[in-house]
């Protein structure tokens, strides 16, 4: 298993998917992070608690959770990509086990998820702190706890490119594993969340369970507030830690599993 792994890395890096992946990462992490950061949540439409509160903190460091499904993408194009260019075949030729090559692929993207979400945390943390230091206000939480939710992005970072890794895997074709991740992440969970009655269940999706995990319930709140519906509510930051991990495990079984009664086309 681990010749396998090494081989994984090889192959990720003979490529410039990470440096794409962690230029990606600078930009999702300190883009929209920065740009209220710098602009002032007070000064935004409609104006929102200021950087000197911890809940102007949660929202703008929140913020760049909106963004975690380039993750995501980053993991189902590289897998479909394999699949579009027939160098799976070549893989599972010289490795027949083919459960053992997608657990070690699921693996070596778990890492490049770890970084990807380091990198974004990073400039996030940089981004809210540069903007509160311009604004002259002192930050509205402990430099402790701003690190603790920055963790938090990171790890839902790692899990969203674990998710992608395995909805690529099942898929195969690329257009349409891109199609699935934009129209989950972008579409179903928001009509989800605004159905009566089903909207219950929204704290137990990835989405729900993200924004448990980071604190991050603007949409949510925003949504209850211009609709007739009950808020669908969240979980703790561990159980959304715990849903997030157990979405990445049992789609990471199922990538390992599917793959092996297939024919390679």
């Amino acid at each position: 298993m681990s010749r396998l792994i090494r081989g994984e890395f090889t192959k990720l890096f003979a490529t410039r998917l990470p440096l794409w992946s962690l230029i990606l990462a600078a930009c999702c992490g300190g883009g929209l992070t920065g740009l209220l950061a710098l602009v002032g949540p007070e000064n935004a439409t409609p104006p929102l608690p200021g950087l000197d509160t911890a809940e102007g903190v949660g929202i703008v460091v929140g913020m760049s959770g909106l963004l975690l499904f380039v993750p995501a993408l980053i993991g189902t194009i590289a897998v479909t990509g394999e699949y579009r260019h027939h160098t799976i075949g070549t893989t599972f030729l010289a490795v027949p086990r083919r459960g053992r090559v997608l657990a070690a692929k699921l693996l070596v993207f778990g890492a490049l998820g770890v970084a990807y979400g380091l990198v974004a945390s990073l400039f996030a943390g940089v981004a809210v702190v540069a903007g509160a230091a311009l604004q002259g206000v002192e930050l509205g939480v402990p430099v402790a706890a701003l690190v603790a939710l920055l963790a938090r992005l990171s790890l839902a970072a790692a899990v969203y490119m674990i998710l992608g890794v395995a909805i690529g895997a099942l898929a195969r074709h690329q257009l349409l594993a891109v199609g699935i991740v934009l129209g989950y992440f972008y579409f179903l969970e928001h009509v989800l969340m605004i159905i009566p009655g089903v909207n219950v269940i929204h704290p137990f999706l990835p989405g729900g369970a993200t924004a448990a995990l980071t604190d991050f319930t603007f949409l949510s709140d925003a949504i209850a507030e211009q609709l007739p519906i009950a808020a669908s509510g969240t979980t703790s930051p561990a159980i959304g830690a715990l849903v997030l991990l157990a979405y990445a495990a049992i789609a990471s079984c199922v990538a390992i599993a599917v793959p092996l009664r297939r024919d390679l086309r």
